[in-house]
């Protein structure tokens, strides 16, 4: 892995949070591009990892994302810096736009360009979900826990807090305590690149 400096880690946060819109989850597919395909700061599975970790912790997943990615280029002021740059953008749009978001609120080009902006969001989010699938070892267990997972997320109003915690759970149950999930799950300290060899 490349260094990185602190500026650059500011830098590039500032600019996934200036420029990309619909929170969180549209972010993913933004900071994936940014720091794993262009940037190579960091591997496809840490990304993933990262996004585990943000989605089960409190907080904005992408304001998570940036401390993760911060703490681990930089440790402590690396977590400060790229949390800083990626909320900043934000911070200073919303106290700009708050003296004048009363006088645009109907005007019919402000709805007409946030409705196509509404669009595009559903297409960023969908990108995110198709590059973290791939990212999922393709066995029996995890389909049949994504299809598990998808089904009640979508069709009743369970919590999913509570899911992401059950998810755990099942996780740890299978792989740690399962001959089958033993068997299928690498060890801690081997990369995916030596499990492949």
């Amino acid at each position: 892995m490349k260094k990185v400096s602190l500026w650059q880690l500011f830098i590039a946060f500032f600019k996934i949070g200036a420029f990309t819109f619909g929170g969180g989850y549209a972010m993913i597919a933004v900071i994936e591009q940014a720091l794993v395909e262009n940037k190579k700061w960091i591997t496809s599975e840490f990304m993933m990892d990262m996004v585990v970790v943000a989605e089960s912790t409190p907080g904005v997943i992408a304001v998570n994302m940036a401390t993760g990615v911060g703490y681990q280029k930089r440790g402590v002021i690396g977590a400060i810096v790229a949390t800083l740059g990626v909320v900043l953008p934000s911070f200073l749009l919303i106290c700009g736009l708050s003296f004048v978001i009363d006088s645009f609120g109907n005007n019919y080009w402000y709805k007409a360009a946030f409705a196509g902006i509404r669009c595009c969001v559903v297409v960023l989010i969908f990108n995110a979900f198709v590059k973290l699938g791939k990212q999922v070892d393709k066995n029996l267990f995890n389909l049949i826990l994504v299809a598990c997972a998808f089904g009640v997320s979508v069709f009743t109003n369970f919590n999913v807090i509570y899911l992401i915690m059950i998810g755990a759970v099942v996780g740890v149950v299978f792989y740690c305590c399962t001959p089958i999930g033993s068997k299928l799950l690498p060890p801690a300290d081997q990369t995916e690149e030596e499990v492949d060899k």
